[in-house]
C-alpha cells in the first residue's frame, strides 16, 4: 500500500510524515493562495478552482478568504457548507462535512497530529484519523476538531472548543474538553421578523 492509498482510508494511522506526497502538498497550497487572491463575487472562478482542490465539491459549498488545507482531494462536501474565513484543514486523512455544514471563522480540522516522544517527533512520526461532520453541523468560532471525531447531524459546538471524541446527534456540547451541554430542543426555535421587500 502506498502512503497515498493509507491516506485516502477511513482508519488511524501512524507514519514517517516525511514520505507523504510532497508534490501533492504544494499542489493545494498553490491552490490554496489562488483561491484566497480571487475576488469574493468571482462565483465561477472560485467553483472552477474549488473542483480542483477538492476530492468533492457541491455548486452551493462556499469558502471564504483564507483557507488553508494540507492536500484538499481527501476533503468532500456532500452539500450545502458555508466555511467562514481563516478556516483550515489539515486533511491528511479524509474529512467528510455533510450538507448543511456551518463552519465559523477561525474553525480547524486537524486529522494530522505528531508523536509524543520528542525523538519520534523530530524524526517525522505522525499520526492521522479522519474527521466526520455529519448533516447541518454548526461548529462556533475557533473550534478545533481532533483526527479521529465525528459529530453527528443537527449539533452545535460552541466556540473556542476542542473536540477530542465523537459528539452525539442533536445536541448543543463546549469546553475544552468539548463536552455535551444539552440538547437542541424546539424551545430554541426562533421567532423570525418579516421585514417588507422594496
Amino acid at each position: 500500500m502506498t502512503y497515498l492509498e493509507r491516506m485516502q482510508q477511513q482508519v488511524p494511522y501512524v507514519a514517517n510524515a516525511q514520505q507523504a506526497p510532497q508534490q501533492l502538498q504544494q499542489q493545494a497550497k498553490h491552490l490554496c493562495w489562488q483561491l484566497n487572491q480571487l475576488d469574493p463575487t468571482c462565483q465561477t472562478a472560485r467553483q472552477a478552482l474549488m473542483t480542483t482542490l477538492f476530492g468533492t465539491v457541491q455548486a452551493n459549498t462556499f469558502v471564504m478568504a483564507n483557507f488553508n488545507c494540507d492536500y484538499g482531494f481527501n476533503i468532500h462536501f456532500q452539500g450545502f457548507a458555508y466555511v467562514n474565513d481563516n478556516c483550515t484543514i489539515l486533511d491528511t486523512s479524509p474529512v467528510i462535512i455533510g450538507a448543511g455544514a456551518f463552519l465559523a471563522p477561525g474553525v480547524v480540522l486537524a486529522c494530522a497530529g505528531h508523536a509524543l516522544v520528542a525523538e519520534q517527533r523530530a524524526q517525522g512520526v505522525s499520526t492521522s484519523a479522519p474527521i466526520t461532520l455529519a448533516e447541518n453541523v454548526w461548529l462556533g468560532a475557533n473550534t478545533v476538531v481532533a483526527g479521529g471525531v465525528t459529530i453527528g447531524a443537527g449539533s452545535v459546538i460552541g466556540a473556542n472548543s476542542f473536540v477530542n471524541r465523537d459528539i452525539p446527534a442533536g445536541v448543543v456540547a463546549v469546553g475544552s474538553p468539548c463536552q455535551v451541554l444539552r440538547p437542541v430542543t424546539a424551545a430554541d426555535r426562533l421567532q423570525v421578523e418579516q421585514f417588507d421587500i422594496k
